[in-house]
């Protein structure tokens, strides 16, 4: 199939390789100009377009794709497909309907449950045990489109957001071969999204806040829904520190303290009470330094049993 690829982040990387190692033609990669990076801020390439660049396609980097250069580009590209992962921009109607086989998104969640920006950090977060990923075609609304393909993806109970990340990258990839495959075939039909919808909103500062009187395995869930970006914080003495890496625990009649109260200092880590259970924090970063295992932050701050977290 013609196809041009529309993507920017490591999320679209797999997708945009798979589709050239299954043979698909592959008539343009479009994908977010350079943005500044690092402390330099100097021009960086998006992944997509570093791998594209790899493979020798073409890149096209509009400031606005819905632009009448950018459109016209399209049309004389004449592709059979426009295929869309994480590409950061908003499409036209007339780009939706410009390809024979429309628009093809590869959306990371089981449709219509967490559609939005960030629909693997709120399933980590919210403690789902199954997530995975959609293909479906593109229509005006968001993530409303009519569903294509979709295939399962178990979340271990410790499994963070950037595991989950790759395995669905990954996933995705083969999805959409599978999808485009189908499509040509006449074995893959679009089937209208139905049932309970739910919304991944983007993050915020205060998602990232660790609220100590919440129960215990859903502050775990926060920890490694917020890894490895943006990162749970909390406060101690006043100091800012974030939380990358947790074990939930389960409680008992002899343990008791408020919420945040640091309960028992071990070597592998700090037991704390929360509104409803135990978690044992394992890994911190203070503002500005490494991360480091939690005991030796502690100890090094003096910390104590009976100390609290904010």
């Amino acid at each position: 199939m013609r196809v041009i690829f529309m993507g920017t982040p490591d999320f679209a990387v797999p997708s945009l390789k798979t589709l050239v190692e299954a043979g698909n033609d592959v008539a343009a990669v479009f994908t977010q100009p350079d943005r500044p990076a690092g402390r330099g801020k100097e021009l960086r390439p998006s992944p997509v377009k570093e791998t594209a660049q790899s493979l020798n396609l073409k890149v096209l980097q509009p400031e606005r794709v819905k632009a009448v250069d950018a459109v016209q580009a399209l049309r004389a590209l004449k592709p059979e497909c426009i295929v869309v992962v994480a590409y950061g921009q908003i499409l036209s109607q007339e780009i939706l309907y410009l390809p024979h086989w429309g628009c093809i998104n590869v959306h990371a969640s089981l449709l219509p449950a967490y559609r939005g920006a960030a629909p693997i950090h709120w399933a980590v977060m919210q403690g789902e045990p199954v997530t995975g990923v959609t293909t479906m075609q593109m229509d005006a609304g968001l993530d409303t489109g009519a569903m294509l393909l979709k295939a399962e993806y178990p979340i271990g109970a410790d499994e963070t957001t950037g595991e989950v990340h790759d395995a669905l990258a990954a996933l995705g990839a083969r999805l959409l071969v599978e999808t485009l495959a189908g499509l040509e075939k006449g074995e893959v039909k679009p089937v209208p999204q139905a049932g309970a919808t739910s919304y991944a909103s983007l993050l915020t500062r205060e998602h990232e806040r660790i609220q100590w009187e919440k129960e215990a395995d859903a502050i775990h869930n926060q920890v490694r829904g917020l890894n490895p970006w943006p990162g749970a914080y909390t406060t101690f003495k006043g100091e800012t520190i974030k939380i990358w890496k947790t074990r939930f625990l389960e409680s008992n009649t002899a343990d008791t303290g408020t919420p945040g109260q640091v309960l028992r200092i071990e070597d592998d880590g700090i037991t704390v009470a929360t509104g409803g259970g135990l978690v044992k924090l394992l890994e911190v970063q203070p503002a500005g330094k490494r991360r480091m295992a939690a005991s030796d932050f502690f100890r090094g701050r003096h910390g104590g049993v009976g100390q609290g977290f904010e």
